[in-house]
């Protein structure tokens, strides 16, 4: 009698994933959890940057940062099908340049609707965006926004064919 594998919940039966693997499935981008955690993330890494970056300035009360943070998302929201495609061809090195582009464009952004957001060159704006690449990155780990699993162990070898 052959015995089967059982079958993981995300997973069809042809799957070609080594048992001793797990894949999530991939969270729902509109999840409304989500998209405040990835909000107040955002309004994290720009205070960042105010603080770190003498070029970039905020005077204000708190709330209005999360505004620019809001202002930040939709900007990169709309220009992220340019981004990945220019970023894919220059390896990366291109993300660079469109977040301090971004950031320049939320500065403009943010003085349109009275926030007192200001970036002052595009050499500010280039360490800004450096800084808010980082701290995001880690803050989105530490939040499990990136979930990163290490297992050890030795895999077992499976042979599908073999019936005992």
């Amino acid at each position: 009698m052959d015995e089967q594998k059982p079958q993981m919940p995300h997973e069809s039966p042809d799957s070609e994933i080594p048992p001793h693997l797990y894949v999530s499935p991939p969270p729902n981008p509109f999840d409304p959890r989500r998209l405040v955690l990835r909000w107040l993330i955002s309004t994290l890494a720009i205070f960042a940057a105010v603080w770190v970056v003498p070029g970039i300035t905020f005077a204000g009360p708190g709330w209005q940062l999360g505004i620019v943070a809001l202002l930040f998302g939709l900007l990169n929201a709309l220009l992220r099908p340019i981004m990945i495609l220019l970023t894919l061809f220059t390896l990366g090195l291109f993300g660079l340049i469109i977040n301090a582009l971004l950031l320049l464009m939320t500065s403009a952004l943010a003085d349109r609707v009275g926030i007192v957001f200001h970036v002052d060159d595009f050499f500010s704006a280039f360490l800004g965006g450096m800084i808010v690449s980082l701290v995001g990155l880690i803050l989105s780990y530490m939040a499990g926004e990136h979930r990163v699993m290490v297992k050890m162990g030795q895999p077992q070898n499976h042979n599908r064919g073999d019936s005992e």
